[in-house]
This record gives structure tokens, sequence and C-alpha cells, in this order.
């Protein structure tokens, strides 16, 4: 699995400059944070002109963040959907999103925070950004509601399982970014079956 919350070139194909903006927020911003990555690192690291963002992204700085925060939620909902497509159950749908989320730690380095939570909940605060936040997670959430209802689990339920198994990935994420460790999320979909388990019985 690639990197899903950086955006990746094609082979052999010079990098269109919305693209290299797009790639030097969605990596800067999930190391550093909105607040913390400035324009002028942000413009070095795209290799881009500072005409070009606001060419691109009018609003300049705060646009490339929401945009950047929609690409890689899409690269979110694609590991949702390669994930839970081929699996006979929530819970193996789960494990394997837990699985690639933990190769994807791995690859970053076991210090970068979630895409979308570092871009936006760290953003300036204005009701935009939050808006867009919680659109971006919704959308996650309701996509695995429609698969565990898919794969069994009662309507309620199965709401109930994603928002969980959401509240659970945040989580585990940001106490593997503190031990370096992605067994922690690698191990996540065990709590969430348990969770499940105890919904069952009450």
């Amino acid at each position: 699995m690639t990197d899903v919350t950086t955006p990746q070139p094609g082979p052999d194909s010079p990098i269109p400059t919305r693209e290299r903006l797009l790639r030097a927020a969605a990596g800067l911003f999930r190391n550093k944070g909105y607040s913390g990555t400035g324009l002028a690192e942000l413009l070095a690291a795209a290799e881009a002109p500072k005409g070009s963002l606001y060419h691109h992204f009018p609003n300049g700085k705060s646009d490339l963040a929401l945009a950047a925060a929609d690409w890689a939620s899409e690269q979110m909902r694609q590991v949702i959907a390669v994930s839970f497509d081929p699996a006979p159950s929530f819970q193996e749908g789960a494990k394997t999103v837990c699985y690639k989320l933990a190769k994807l730690f791995d690859l970053q380095g076991k210090w970068s925070g979630c895409p979308v939570s570092a871009t936006l909940f760290e953003g300036p605060e204005n009701e935009a950004f939050h808006q867009h936040a919680a659109k971006l997670f919704e959308g996650w959430i309701t996509e695995t509601a429609q698969h565990a209802e898919r794969l069994g689990l009662p309507r309620d339920e199965a709401r109930a399982a994603a928002e969980n198994f959401y509240i659970l990935l945040q989580g585990g994420w940001q106490l593997a970014r503190v031990r370096r460790d992605s067994d922690v999320i690698r191990g996540l979909h065990l709590q969430l079956r348990a969770s499940v388990q105890t919904q069952k019985n009450i």
C-alpha cells in the first residue's frame, strides 16, 4: 500500500504545479499541522512560485488546506472500499483497514498525524474549517456503516460500529504516535470486535 495521504506522481511524468502544491501541503500539514507550516516553507517544498498558489487556490493557504484535506479524505475512502468490498464480515474489513493504516504509519515515520485532523482541527478557528472536517469524517462513517449493514449488522448497530471504529482509529493513531509503534493500530480491530459483541448483548 502506498502512502495514501500524499499525492503521488505518475511514472516518468512531470508533476503539475497544482499537484505539487497539494503534495507538499498534505505532507507538511500532516507532519507539522496547519499553523506550524509557513507559506514560504510550503512553496519551497512544492518548488512553486507564490503566484501559482493564488492562481490555483485564490484564498491561499486556507484554500490549499481544504483541498489537501479533501484529497487525503478521498484516499481514505479508497482504503475503506478496498478493505470492506471483499470482506466476509465487518470485523474482517475493519481488520484490513487497521493493517493498511498500520503499514502507512510505518511508511510515514511513526510521527505523522491524521491528515484531515492535522490540517483542519489545527487550522484557524473558523466555522468553514470545522464544518469541512465534520463533512469529511461523516463521509467515512457513513460509508463504513453502509458496509457494516451490507455485511449483516442491523442499521443502528452498523452506525454505532462505524462510529466506534473511527473513535478507536483516532485515539489509536495518537497512542501509536506516542509509542511509535504501529502495532497499536494493527490491534484496534480486536477492541472493535469486543465493542460489537457488547452491543449485541445489551
